[in-house]
């Protein structure tokens, strides 16, 4: 096994493969490197002699400045070197990109839920949706109604320990809680997405919240909704009416607003009443085969650490140039963690609106963080830079591997929807919740999300796939992920090889036959963005 690698014929660093111990001598590509010092497995080691100033070079790209003189074979910190991204603009260059091979995609299909607007589900829910937090409330009453006597509410194995700690006996009864056999087998949940927005805020944000809703409506994941508002916030039910019939889901929507009933028992007694038919025809909606055109893949990372950028990252990349070669979608969000390597994806836009559009939305975003005492350069957390993350440009650097090497066929906003296939950028923040919850308002029907350390994120709507960057992390989070990504080191598996199996693993989730380790947890994680201080 190999104990450094240089990613890049330009690279002036590498990255340690294993712990390097001071004294031992290593060879990178023809050059004898002898390691000054212990370095931890993940970080980076100098491979020449840098002196303040000097740039370090990582994928290819600048990831920092030296601000403290480094010998050859010393490690790379936070003391002795800072951010440092390249500059970009516009060039109109010509890009030049030869697909991968898919012909072992064109036999495979999944089982989906085929929508009126042409999309397919890998998913089929029903959506409660607040228009304000004054209806969280009643979100919760609806919640308990529907997921019990539905038979959706799964057992809490923490009563049963309580009830055995309380008594003293170990062999106390289980809880006298029935948990009912599910009555919509073609439903596959019914999903509550409590939020605190809605009011309070500026207008923009209600506008961004309604279309970010209207987006999840939208999601071919999703057999419709009933939505509850009490009638005076900002985020009004026309505003939703509106984003809604730009987008034209073609589902029902139930609408019911508080301040029109003489009494919240009338307007919950109407909801179940009306709500229920509506379920029982969600139910009759079958899965059928699908293409993997109809995949509309969201591409993210959490929990990042310093394999993430060699492993599981481009893993996933190899995925989205595959499934848009196929014809489907691809979506990379998180622009904080675009610092950096912006050039190439400019260079990979199919037009100049598209890398005009792209620039500003950065620029935008970076400079309103700056005004509140922020900016890019301050994305890494504390796990990541335990982890080799030091500068965000590195960060971003290999988070943007998830992007593969496609053309790039549209710049989302956040909210907006793509309107074709191919690869698309959307900007969200960096946090993973803020950002998959826009992946999923952007039609994203499965994510492939990447990690070294471990998160237990998921979606309401959105079957969220855990890639691990490390073979470490599956024993070490059992419940929690879902592919191994870092075989690539430890086994020295092919990217091919692997690139086969989690594809394989894509279809048996996306046609409902197996489950993602978020979705086992009940992880429905939603938290719409606000703008400007998220990173």
């Amino acid at each position: 096994m190999n104990k450094i690698l240089k990613i890049s014929e330009q690279d002036n660093v590498g990255v340690a493969l294993c712990n390097l111990k001071p004294g031992e001598p290593l060879k990178v590509s023809g050059k004898e490197v002898e390691v000054s010092g212990p370095i931890n497995i993940k970080h980076k080691i100098a491979l020449q002699d840098f002196s303040a100033g000097d740039i370090i070079i990582m994928y290819g790209v600048p990831v920092g400045e030296v601000v403290l003189p480094i010998g050859c074979g010393d490690a790379l910190t936070t003391e002795n070197i800072k951010h440092r991204a390249a500059d970009y603009k516009y060039e109109g260059t010509t890009y030049n990109y030869n697909s991968p091979d898919i012909t072992s995609l064109k036999n495979k299909t999944f089982m989906g839920y085929h929508r009126k607007d042409g999309q397919v589900g890998t998913a089929n829910y029903w959506l409660f949706i607040p228009l304000v937090f004054c209806q969280n409330r009643n979100l919760k009453v609806l919640k308990e109604a529907f997921e019990t006597e539905l038979g959706y509410k799964q057992e809490n194995p923490y009563k049963l320990q309580l009830r055995q700690m309380l008594s003293g006996d170990s062999d106390a009864a289980a809880s006298s809680e029935v948990i009912n056999e599910q009555v919509f087998k073609n439903v596959d949940g019914i999903k509550f997405l409590a939020h605190e927005g809605g009011c309070g805020g500026t207008r923009d944000d209600a506008q961004a919240l309604v279309n970010l809703l209207a987006g999840y409506i939208k999601n071919p994941n999703v057999a419709g909704a009933t939505v509850l508002s009490l009638g005076c916030q900002h985020a009004q039910m026309s505003l939703l009416e509106e984003a809604l019939s730009e987008l034209n889901p073609q589902k029902p929507v139930l609408y019911f607003e508080q301040q029109q009933f003489s009494s919240e028992n009338e307007m919950l007694q109407e909801i179940v009443s009306k709500t229920y038919p509506e379920l029982e025809k969600a139910n009759r909606i079958e899965r059928k085969p699908a293409g993997l055109d109809k995949l509309n893949i969201g591409l993210e990372c959490g929990g990042s650490d310093g394999f993430s950028g060699i492993t599981a990252n481009p893993l996933i990349g190899y995925i989205a140039d595959k499934i848009t070669a196929a014809g489907g979608r691809a979506m990379l969000s998180e622009f904080p963690e675009l610092c950096g390597v912006e050039q190439d994806l400019i260079d990979r836009c199919e037009t100049k609106e598209m890398a005009d559009k792209f620039i500003n939305l950065m620029e935008t975003y970076n400079t309103e963080a700056q005004m509140v005492g922020s900016g890019f350069d301050m994305n890494p957390s504390p796990g990541n830079i335990k982890d080799g993350l030091i500068t965000d440009a590195i960060k971003s650097a290999g988070a943007a591997t998830k992007a593969g090497r496609a053309p790039i066929s549209g710049i989302l906003d956040y909210t907006e929807y793509p309107v074709k296939s191919g690869l698309h950028l959307l900007c969200t923040p960096g946090n993973d919740v803020e950002s998959t919850t826009g992946l999923a308002g952007s039609g994203a029907n499965l994510i492939l999300f990447s990690t070294g350390l471990g998160t237990p994120t998921g979606n309401p709507v959105c079957p969220v796939i855990k890639i691990s960057s490390n073979s470490e992390l599956p024993n070490k989070m059992l419940d929690i992920i879902d592919f191994d990504a870092g075989k690539l080191i430890s086994e020295e598996a092919s990217l091919e090889s692997l690139s086969g199996e989690l594809i394989d693993l894509i279809i048996e989730i996306a046609s409902g036959n197996k489950e993602t380790c978020a979705h086992k947890l009940g992880q429905d994680d939603f938290i719409p963005w606000k703008r400007g201080v998220s990173l």
